[in-house]
């Protein structure tokens, strides 16, 4: 999302180059870009003027410290004001009430919402161990009860039952009493939402507030909405008591203006962020490394907790011991560092969270979800005995694969090759050259070519 103003700020920092300290004339030049930079990403004006007088009185005159240069200089007072403006620290839910805790959710309707409260809920149930129930209070909107009680049989967590013809305070009052009754330790109340803000809309939303006394009441914003996010924060934000916002769409092609402006415009902390479709797609958010990865330095922290969620820790450890025992390294093996590279958000995610120059390469060498999927189209259409012994792979065995995956000949080819790079650092791994493996690296991810 942020590859423009990312682009943008590595430009002002090689500007600098050479400069022996941060000067008014230097840093007015490099601020003038950086501000260029933000407009260009659909941040508020207003945040943008506050932001670069923050930057400009903190960085003018500031010396060269050891061996940093006056580009590295500048880029650590941005990051600093861009850790500020966007909530200086994570900020999870407050769950500290007596059972149950209700969760409001308000936002505009397409904005992603009934989606956030499964993925929401999702999260509390596996990584919190809660038990969660979900209601709809949205009587208008065609088949939305529908979609919500299909969301929490798919993160198996309980639903209460409600239809169009009942009143959202109705609804609201008797799923608190359900969930007195049975036990839960949060309810999360979905809301209607509408088109653009309207009063009804907004009084409906109030009234259910006062009703529901919700602990935590979260407003969930389409990321790629750009100015517009900023308007219908501030309209949200004037109606409610906002405890936190939830970004959605983050890793969308949108210029991201809306993750630097909403935490100024609401005073709500940013608490969670939308990534992708899938319900496993939402992730806390954390101020200092998404300013890490708007300025290049990508977020390395969040990539080894995607792996400790997401890597099955029984199936590692099964594969640590057979590369111990000399058995080897095979194209099951390999299909399977595949599969746990696609759980943990595909090739997208995984370069969208690695430093520039490593991000970069990545992206040169090709790396893409199709590519992980034809791999595993071509091995599925090998036999258990072709992938245990791939040198058995010979032209007929080759062509008869091809065709079964829908594939050139070529591209079992290059799969094969790719497979024998990546079993010689295997073997390395085994043999606990790990200098000699890290110096081998390049294209041996399941993906690059």
């Amino acid at each position: 999302m942020f590859e423009n103003l990312t682009g943008r700020l590595s430009q002002v920092v090689k500007t600098l180059r050479g400069e022996a300290r941060l000067t008014e004339t230097n840093t007015q030049d490099a601020l003038r870009e950086v501000r260029v930079a933000l407009l260009e990403a659909d941040v508020a004006l207003p945040v943008v003027r506050d932001f670069i007088a923050r930057v400009r009185e903190r960085a003018l005159g500031q010396d060269v410290v050891g061996s940093l240069t006056p580009g590295q200089a500048l880029v650590g007072v941005v990051h600093r004001e861009l850790v500020n403006l966007m909530g200086e620290a994570a900020s999870g839910l407050n769950l500290a009430t007596t059972p149950p805790a209700v969760i409001l959710m308000a936002g505009l309707q397409g904005s992603g919402k009934t989606t956030s409260t499964g993925k929401l809920a999702k999260m509390l149930r596996e990584q919190q161990r809660k038990k969660v129930l979900l209601v709809s209070c949205d009587i208008y909107r065609p088949a939305a009860i529908e979609q919500l009680k299909t969301l929490a049989a798919q993160v198996e967590v309980d639903f209460f039952a409600s239809d169009a013809a009942q009143k959202p305070a109705d609804i609201a009052s008797a799923a608190v009493a359900f969930a007195r009754t049975h036990h839960h330790d949060v309810l999360i109340v979905d809301t209607a939402g509408r088109l653009a803000i309207d009063d009804a809309m907004m009084a409906e939303i109030r009234e259910l507030h006062g009703l529901l006394k919700p602990i935590e009441t979260l407003f969930v914003v389409d990321a790629m909405q750009g100015q517009d996010a900023v308007n219908v924060a501030k309209a949200f934000a004037d109606a409610l008591p906002l405890t936190g916002v939830v970004l959605t769409k983050l890793d969308g092609d949108a210029r991201g203006g809306a993750a630097l402006s909403v935490r100024q415009v609401t005073g709500a902390p940013i608490k969670f962020a939308g990534i992708g479709e899938k319900l496993d797609g939402l992730e806390a958010f954390h101020p200092e490394r998404m300013a890490s990865r708007i300025l290049g330095m990508g977020d390395v922290l969040s990539l080894i907790e995607d792996v400790h969620r997401s890597v099955d820790r029984d199936e590692a450890e099964k594969f640590a011991r057979k590369l111990k025992s000399g058995k080897g390294f095979d194209l099951e093996d390999f299909k399977q560092q595949v599969g746990q590279m696609k759980k943990m958000g595909g090739v997208a995610a995984l370069i969208d969270k690695l430093p520039g120059q490593l991000a970069q390469a990545a992206g040169n060498a090709q790396m893409d979800d199709g590519q992980l999927r034809r791999i595993e189209g071509i091995i599925n259409s090998m036999t258990p005995r072709e992938r245990s012994k791939p040198e058995l792979l010979k032209a007929s065995r080759k062509r008869r694969i091809a065709t079964g995956a829908g594939v050139s000949v070529q591209e079992v080819n290059r799969l094969l090759a790719q497979f024998e790079q990546t079993q010689k650092m295997m073997k390395m791994m085994a043999k606990g050259g790990m200098a000699k493996m890290m110096r081998s690296m390049k294209g041996m991810l399941p993906g690059m070519r």
